[in-house]
């Protein structure tokens, strides 16, 4: 029970770590320091996805559910409970491009309007 709780807890931070990467230059609109934080994960989120990378959470995450007795899965994290949400036909490396494009993209156009109220200052 405990491990599998554990394991639920990671899927939970890895969710919110993805939220983070794909929208926490909003944050950064209010916390500006936040950046420091948030430009690594967005690298990171953009990495992931533009190269086909797996995160760290998705072994641990499976470690832990078969220690659990339960299951793990193949693949990653946006591919397991993301993605058959999204795209059911399931995740393709086209499909993978495009979700690092909109990170960039949003983060962009966040982190633009940052340095446009700061220069204006």
């Amino acid at each position: 029970m405990l491990l599998r709780l554990a394991a639920d807890t990671v899927v939970l931070i890895h969710l919110l770590f993805i939220l983070f990467v794909l929208l926490g230059g909003l944050l950064v609109l209010r916390w500006p320091r936040l950046a420091l934080v948030h430009l690594p994960a967005a690298a990171w989120g953009m990495a992931v996805e533009f190269l086909h990378l797996y995160c760290p959470l998705t072994p641990l995450e499976n470690q832990l559910r078969l220690a659990a007795g339960q299951a793990g899965y193949d693949g990653g994290f946006i591919e397991h409970y993301l993605i058959p949400l999204i795209y059911p036909a399931g995740l393709t490396p086209q499909i993978q491009l495009w979700l690092g494009g909109v990170v960039m993209v949003v983060n962009a156009l966040v982190y633009g309007w940052l340095l446009l109220r700061l220069w204006r200052r």
